[in-house]
């Protein structure tokens, strides 16, 4: 099976943005990301207590994003980080980090920083970055071979090309715009 990531995005969500985290929880992704980095510390803490409680009854690795004190205050143990953050922040305490990067010189430099694993992209063209060309195929592999730890694709991934990034050696798929906006995340996982 492969690893399928979805990365949240409410605003991009059409129905109830927890009931959703709820039926991709159960979907069998390998992970959630809650990356909503608009909302004020005190919003995702609350947020982040919810989505944390969906994960572990769906049994589904939970990753927390941007927020490193409001990780700390729930004592959970993975992150995922913007590389300017991970730059600052000690990170020893935690038991995943990830990270994202958008060049091989990041990819390394987040490997020497700690990261667990990187998200690499954006590969494909995405609606999350109009007018923006994507890095593509080659940047993946090259990325892949120029680290040591696990790399995740991330942008313009669909149930289409996912199988691409995972030929050029990708762990896992990060998925955004689909799983927020189906009502069957199920047939996402099935098609892959």
């Amino acid at each position: 099976m492969c690893n399928i990531v979805c990365v949240t995005n409410r605003k991009l969500c059409k129905n109830d943005f927890l009931k959703q985290i709820e039926l991709i929880a159960s979907s069998g992704v390998t992970s959630i990301i809650l990356r909503e980095k608009d909302l004020s510390e005190t919003e995702y803490l609350h947020l982040a207590r919810e989505v944390i409680s969906i994960c572990k009854n769906a049994n589904v690795e939970c990753i927390l994003h941007t927020f490193v004190d409001v990780v700390r205050r729930l004592n959970h143990p993975k992150i995922h980080l913007p590389l300017h953050i991970l730059r600052l922040a000690a990170v020893n305490e935690f038991e995943t980090v990830g990270c994202s990067i958008h060049s091989l010189d990041e990819a390394i430099l987040a490997q020497r920083l700690g990261a667990s694993y990187i998200t690499a992209g954006h590969i494909f063209q995405t609606d999350c970055k109009k007018n923006v060309t994507p890095r593509g195929l080659s940047f993946l592999s090259q990325v892949v071979a120029g680290v040591q730890i696990p790399v995740f694709a991330i942008g313009g991934i669909n149930t289409e090309n996912a199988q691409l990034i995972f030929n050029c050696g990708a762990k896992a798929a990060c998925m955004m715009s689909s799983f927020m906006t189906t009502n069957n995340p199920n047939s996402i996982i099935d098609s892959i």
